[in-house]
């Protein structure tokens, strides 16, 4: 499985690495075949809504060559969602299977045209923003619609990468990652 970070300046980075710590679990316990994942943006570097600055080795790369991709919030999703040129670089991934945000990262797929026809969720200071872009804003910590993911608010991320995890694997696989990252808080069992 080889996956995209999508990273962007305003980012919230607990949205990306709360996902990232659980997700890459995959490769490190050697769970899922072929596991890879890039940092992926449209530029080299960027600056996150706390000051913190990112470097990004794959600039502007076709998102069609991945298996899943993973979009995260911030404040700034709220203008980037009218970027012509990041939505342009964003629907590259209109073919790849799972597409994945965290918060307002939603946005983002809601712009790109990912979320058309499909239930939601998002930080539950935007559930307006996003209800233009699905048939359904869902006020729960994780939604499930076919192969598209998204999560609540920025805590949810953690409990979205198990999620996920669970969905691709199993519940033994996701308890042993809960132990590696003690982690106890995420229920197994409640895929949807």
């Amino acid at each position: 499985m080889k996956m995209a970070f999508i990273l962007f300046d305003g980012m919230t980075t607990l949205d990306l690495t709360g996902f990232t710590e659980a997700i890459t679990w995959l490769g490190i316990l050697n769970a899922v075949e072929n596991v890879s994942w890039d940092f992926c943006g449209i530029k080299e570097e960027i600056n996150d809504d706390r000051g913190m600055t990112i470097k990004i080795k794959k600039v502007c790369v076709d998102l069609s060559q991945y298996d899943l991709i993973f979009v995260p919030g911030g404040l700034t999703t709220r203008q980037l969602r009218y970027d012509e040129d990041f939505l342009l670089w964003l629907q590259t991934a209109k073919d790849v299977k799972y597409k994945v945000s965290v918060c307002t990262g939603a946005l983002l797929l809601g712009a790109s045209g990912f979320l058309i026809g499909k239930r939601a969720t998002t930080n539950p200071s935007a559930y307006e923003l996003l209800e233009p872009y699905c048939s359904e804003v869902v006020n729960t910590r994780i939604v499930k619609d076919g192969t598209i993911f998204t999560g609540g608010g920025v805590s949810s991320s953690i409990d979205l990468g198990l999620f996920i995890i669970e969905y691709l694997t199993n519940i033994e696989v996701v308890q042993k990652i809960q132990i590696k990252m003690d982690y106890p808080y995420y229920q197994t069992g409640k895929l949807s």
